[in-house]
């Protein structure tokens, strides 16, 4: 690890000295892009934020949101948490464990705000999967989630999987938690008074994950698999579970003033991050942390990041009772040091690492007891680093050059293509039903979860689309916001706010800047437009790699809300007549028909009035003649019919052409209905509805596109569709 010369300068103008080396690798680590947001910060105003069901915005361990109560009954308001992570090149390097500690990590965040974890969602993005190496990667990453996410007892209910070359070298792992709470429970990570103990509860610091911030703010070597593989951290989830437990104790029991998960940067940042927030400082003594290996050094025990660790302000009086609970649940308990008026001083007993108050050059100076080997500004440290000004290469869109389409072979492509095949092998090794609270499994456009104590249902969809942001970086951001919105709205649900994960390459390249500046205001935009605060999120650049940068990749996960917990299934009932309702566009960019069959064309133009598709469209799902609502999506309307296919009902459809059958503008879905003019009625002032035809109850799609027919039937479908079960298992 090394300080770039033009921070060291800022550092040494600061203290008015050279920093300590322990010092200077923590500065490394805290100003890193993966902690800072150098290159990000200045681009992140561009969202909205606020609005009255906001509790706790952007800069918290996790954002808090207030859930509408339907019941009544409550006599404290229901918050739910929200919070969203990347862990993307540990997860290169060891699939595993990287995936799985991006699980724990984004559970923490959700503890320090004192609400207990109810559902995960991931958003994946591999390499082409057709090759061996992205198999590879995977089955690594979803065994990790799976088992991490499994053992805690938090159900992973929902999420997406994307396969694109642009992935090949550096692979996204992106994973959302949301938390349930009420405001009594409220903990934030901002110190509260000078005085306060911080406490160390979880398991004991080891040399894992050194290093980590800096490492996920570089581009990833050829040999990153063997040589970065000391910076990912080592994952225990049955210690996990025990914190999740200790830490509902802990709340309940209201002997946390302030809490902060140890994550990136480890106890460094988590403490100064904590007090800094709260306008304090801290003095540490870092060897009374609980170690686990021998002979650890204060860099070393400072910036590790081994996992399942809790940072807790507690008051004076009640540090017994953190340490019993501590103790019940077979953790361990450190009192590290307190909450101070000062600086952030951290000391260390018998330290061979410089002092701060000693010579730079340490000749001559023998060895002593305690040191200290950190004494700065708790503010500067945690937020002193200078913003990048970095020049940005506006995107283009690319020209028109569609292929020949043959009717048989793009709906085979198409619809068993990898993105847009079924995610049953995912899914299916995920506990998504633990908790008691799934009211919709996954598969669908969005999970459900039932609210009970506000007798409310919690809608959520989470994912980006690479090939919309890589044809479009802009417009295929404002798409994926609008896929999402929609994704709930088809539930019946109403978007109530969002969290972002925003993945990009190396921001020094003005074209990957530029394409990455594009989805950001993409995103914003559209938020706005869907009256959608974005409260939080997560920033990952520098995902490059021999095969170059990634895609922009502006991952949303967003919730919604409805009375109750029902919801319109996304398969034909085999009784009414469907519907496309919301304006289609005569454009294939970004489109998976692309991806298969070749060409290029520009991306579709979306709608002016997407707030008002969305609730309407909201309504439409809650109405009794409605039977089945599906959004039209990854493989256009193509693969939404298919989705939609049983071995008991089917569908009769024609459409004009075959462009119509494969574009995917976002804002549409598919409704089956009893009453066709009452949703042509609702639709009226707001969005065109297309009547493609009847459901049957035969088991078999029937398309008519511009007089050439295809018939097709449930087997074949489900056969095409189970593309990633056949080839996995």
């Amino acid at each position: 690890m090394s300080l770039p010369d033009s921070d060291r300068e800022l550092v040494t103008a600061e203290l008015g000295r050279d920093p300590t080396p322990t010092e200077a690798a923590l500065f490394e680590n805290l100003w890193s892009e993966h902690c800072a947001y150098r290159s990000s910060r200045p681009l992140l105003s561009a969202f909205s934020s606020e609005g009255e069901q906001v509790v706790v915005g952007p800069g918290d361990d996790a954002a808090v949101v207030r859930v509408p109560d339907n019941d009544g009954d409550s006599e404290t308001e229901t918050y739910v948490t929200m919070g969203i992570e990347s862990h993307n090149h540990p997860s290169y390097v060891d699939p595993y464990d990287g995936a799985a500690t991006g699980v724990g990590g984004i559970v923490r965040d959700t503890l320090s705000m004192g609400a207990y974890p109810i559902a995960l969602e991931d958003s994946l993005y591999f390499g082409g999967f057709d090759r061996e190496h992205t198999r590879y990667l995977f089955e690594g990453v979803v065994e990790g989630i799976a088992d991490y996410g499994n053992a805690i007892g938090v159900p992973t209910v929902g999420g997406s999987v994307e396969f694109h070359d642009g992935y090949e070298g550096n692979p996204l792992v992106n994973v959302a938690c949301v938390g349930l709470l009420d405001e009594e429970r409220l903990v934030t990570a901002e110190a509260q008074a000078a005085g306060n103990k911080l406490v160390l509860v979880g398991n004991a610091t080891g040399r894992d994950g050194l290093g980590g911030a800096s490492f996920a703010s570089e581009d990833l070597a050829e040999d990153a698999e063997t040589e970065d593989r000391p910076a990912v951290q080592v994952g225990d989830p049955y210690s996990e579970k025990l914190l999740i437990e200790a830490n509902e104790d802990l709340v309940e029991a209201d002997l946390v003033q302030s809490a902060r998960d140890l994550g990136a940067a480890g106890l460094g940042g988590a403490s100064s991050e904590l007090v800094a927030k709260g306008g304090f400082g801290a003095r540490i003594e870092l060897d009374a942390v609980h170690q686990r290996e021998p002979n650890m050094n204060a860099l070393e025990i400072i910036l590790a990041e081994s996992q399942e660790r809790m940072c807790y302000e507690v008051r004076p009086e009640d540090v017994d009772a953190v340490a019993e609970i501590a103790d019940r649940y077979d953790l361990g308990c450190s009192v590290i040091g307190e909450v101070s008026e000062g600086n952030y001083v951290c000391t260390f007993e018998g330290s061979e690492a410089q002092g701060a108050s000693e010579d730079p050059s340490g000749e001559g100076r023998e060895p002593r007891g305690r040191e200290t080997v950190v004494d700065v500004p708790a503010e500067f440290l945690a937020d002193g680093a200078p913003m990048n000004d970095l020049d940005a290469i506006e995107p283009t869109q690319p020209d028109r050059d569609r292929p020949e389409i043959d009717l048989d072979t793009a709906f085979e492509a198409v619809v068993g293509a990898p993105n847009t095949a079924s995610k049953r092998w995912v899914y299916r090794q995920y506990d998504h039903e633990v908790g008691a609270r799934t009211a919709l499994r996954p598969g669908d456009d969005a999970a459900l979860l039932a609210i009970r104590e506000a007798g409310t249902g919690l809608a959520l969809s989470a994912g980006a689309v690479p090939a919309w942001t890589d044809c479009a970086p802009y417009d295929g951001a404002r798409a994926v916001a609008l896929e999402n919105a929609t994704n709930i709205a088809a539930k019946g649900a109403t978007p109530l706010a969002a969290v972002d994960c925003l993945n990009g390459g190396n921001p020094e390249k003005p074209d990957v800047y530029g394409g990455f500046k594009a989805v950001v205001d993409g995103l914003a935009d559209m938020c706005r437009d869907l009256s959608v605060p974005v409260v939080g999120g997560n920033v990952s650049l520098y995902n490059d790699s021999a095969a170059g940068p990634i895609p922009p990749t502006p991952t949303l996960a967003m919730v919604g809300t409805k009375p109750g917990y029902d919801a319109p299934p996304a398969s034909f009932a085999g009784e009414g007549t469907l519907l496309l309702v919301g304006d289609s566009s005569d454009a294939l960019g970004g489109s998976e028909l692309l991806a298969q069959l070749g060409g290029s064309d520009r991306f579709p133009a979306l709608p002016e009035n997407a707030d008002e598709i969305v609730s309407t469209l909201a309504t439409v799902a809650n109405r009794d003649s409605t039977l089945a609502v599906h959004d039209v999506s990854n493989g256009g309307l193509a693969v939404t019919l298919a989705e939609m296919l049983t071995a008991e009902t089917g569908a009769d459809v024609a459409v004009d052409d075959a462009v119509a059958l494969f574009e995917e503008t976002p804002g549409r879905a598919v409704v089956e209905t009893t009453d066709p003019d009452a949703v042509e009625a609702a639709f009226a002032d707001v969005a065109s509805v297309t009547r493609l035809g009847e459901a049957t109850a035969d088991g078999t799609l029937s398309l008519s596109v511009d007089g050439t027919n295809l018939a097709i039937d449930a087997e074949t479908v489900a056969s095409l569709r189970d593309v990633l079960t056949t080839e996995l298992d």
